[in-house]
């Protein structure tokens, strides 16, 4: 007897969410106001106005888009400073922005050398080498760094030609294609002057003063669904419980400290200032969530249902490992809504294997070919879940990082992604409210095993030394603002101040970098940030900082070579 394969051709269709993810961790010192780190702004310019303009060329698009509260203040903080330089001779206070926009560069040998070293903070393949120019003063900038006291030798016009080519480079693909300014400054190549610099900033400035509205009228018009994460990106299970760690990793070491202290509290806080922030951006409350890195457990649930979330999104091996444990068969189609016991919320798990195919392989391949790949998938899905009411792929990754490794920002990439899904009979492309809409039985998990979207487990964020480490000086710094706020030690202004800077304290990704599989570099960057972060925390507790927090305690691999910003959602 055989038996006919059932594909797209016999009309089974599939419903598909994409799902992007922004998110930048607090780059400011908040004592000062300087951002230590560009990455916000760059991201800006480049993603973030890319995503949202191949959504707006295609009407038939549609995307879940989740941003991070702290991230849509720090776009706020640079409108607001480059509106004050641009219109009221005010300060920017990004020392790479800055050094763009100013008539004078900075003096100091060691300032100018950073300088250099950060623009060459491109992806070399496709941001340096696609651009004749950039590479020629890239290799010059080369010789800088292993002669340094070449420096001087070199005018500023480099310093400044290299600042132009580093922003033009970190620059939206829509962009270049549309803005004439944009178009003009590159076609010069060299030899830009201080109002060629100024018409760049004006450009950035334009488009970090839009995004937001950009985005908010999508949602608006019903093309995005907006979704957030709480506060500042902490990792929800581990602020509730170190010992979640252990459900999926039984022989997890954990630090010294048993727990976080007043940690439901805290949670709590960053879900309710988090849709503060959200609603105050966007004018509009959220339905759904995605818990920082996918991290969920069943208390953390429980926390997002009782504040009236209507979905939730987390890693395809967090349900792999919850399906096990609730003794349930998955009937070969995992693709479905889920909930946990009888919280409301509904739970949405991520397709590990298209995601990352996404974030990791389809960067090598001819757009179409890459393309064709993902749908002939959703078909082999499509038929295995052909008994599945209404089955649900979910394509979650983040909207930022990956596309540095694609031609074109991922120009040609996206498009045909958009294209093809929107236009293929058999392909619903929706968002997750608009699933729901659809009122299909969810199916009830017995357990949750507490996990992330990185291999299902909370590995990158506890366990290793460094880490554990870094969550003891935490725990320590917490009970220090127990303390000062019990006795009532601090005036509002001051109780205010050491109440953000503890969030920020509290952010994921201060935890992420370390560890020696990391690249050096990077690990001493977020080393710093983070003992800067607490060392501002005791000083608005009006409390000397412990001595430890002038030395680093993690140093990353020198020999690593990956950035570290990406990691596939489940191991080889």
């Amino acid at each position: 007897m055989s038996v006919e394969k059932k594909s797209f051709d016999n009309n089974k269709s599939i419903n598909v969410v994409l799902f992007w993810h922004m998110h930048q961790p607090e780059y400011r010192n908040l004592r000062t106001g300087v951002f230590y780190q560009p990455w916000t702004y760059l991201h800006i310019i480049k993603d973030y106005v890319d995503m949202a303009a191949h959504l707006e060329a295609n009407p038939k698009a549609r995307a879940v888009v989740n941003f991070v509260p702290v991230l849509l203040e720090q776009i706020e903080d640079y409108r607001k400073q480059l509106n004050e330089y641009l219109c009221h001779a005010g300060q920017i206070r990004d020392p790479l922005l800055a050094a763009l926009a100013e008539a004078v560069l900075p003096h100091g040998q060691e300032e100018r050398l950073k300088l250099i070293k950060d623009c060459l903070k491109s992806n070399e393949k496709r941001l340096i080498n696609r651009f004749k120019p950039y590479q020629q003063l890239s290799k010059l900038a080369r010789t800088f760094i292993e002669v340094s006291a070449t420096v001087d030798y070199y005018g500023e016009q480099f310093i400044f030609d290299l600042l132009v080519w580093y922003h033009l480079a970190w620059m939206g693909e829509t962009v270049r294609r549309s803005d004439p300014r944009i178009k003009s400054l590159i076609k010069k190549e060299r030899l830009y002057s201080y109002h060629d610099r100024r018409v760049l900033v004006e450009v950035i400035y334009e488009l970090i003063a839009d995004i937001i509205g950009r985005y908010r009228k999508l949602a608006e018009q019903g093309r995005v669904e907006l979704s957030m994460t709480p506060y500042a990106h902490p990792i929800s299970p581990l602020l509730l419980d170190f010992e979640s760690a252990r459900e999926a990793m039984p022989d997890i070491q954990l630090p010294v400290a048993t727990g976080y202290p007043d940690g439901a509290r805290r949670n709590n806080w960053h879900i309710k200032h988090g849709l503060e922030v959200f609603q105050q951006h966007f004018g509009m409350q959220p339905a759904g969530c995605w818990p920082a890195e996918g991290s969920v457990s069943a208390e953390t649930v429980k926390a997002l249902s009782e504040a009236g979330f209507n979905w939730l999104a987390t890693g395809e091996t967090v349900l792999r490992h919850s399906l096990s444990a609730s003794q349930l068969s998955d009937h070969k189609c995992i693709h479905r809504p889920y909930h946990l016991d009888h919280y409301k919320t509904h739970c949405f798990f991520r397709d590990d294997g298209l995601s990352d195919m996404i974030g990791f392989k389809y960067q090598d391949w001819h757009a179409d070919d890459a393309v064709a790949n993902l749908v002939n998938t959703l078909d082999h899905i499509a038929n295995a879940c052909d008994e599945a009411s209404e089955p649900v792929v979910s394509i979650i990754l983040d909207g930022e990082n990956a596309w540095e490794h694609y031609p074109e920002n991922g120009y040609y990439f996206l498009t045909a992604l958009y294209e093809k899904l929107a236009e293929h009979e058999n392909i619903n492309l929706t968002t997750y409210s608009d699933y729901l809409k659809l009122q299909v039985r969810s199916t009830c998990l017995k357990q949750l095993v507490a996990g992330s979207w990185v291999y299902g487990t909370f590995s990158t964020w506890i366990g290793d030394k460094d880490k554990n480490r870094a969550w003891d000086m935490l725990v320590e710094a917490k009970q220090a603002y127990d303390e000062a706020t019990l006795h009532n030690d601090l005036n509002d202004e001051d109780k205010q101040l050491a109440l953000m800077q503890l969030a920020t304290c509290e952010s994921s990704d201060w935890f992420w970098w370390f560890g020696d599989y990391n690249p050096a570099e990077s690990v001493r960057a977020f080393d710093e940030q983070f003992r800067l972060h607490l060392s501002n925390l005791y000083h608005y507790l009006h409390r000397d900082p412990p001595d430890y927090l002038s030395h680093a305690f993690s140093s990353g691999n020198t020999e690593c070579s990956s950035s570290g910003v990406m990691l596939p959602g489940k191991k080889e």
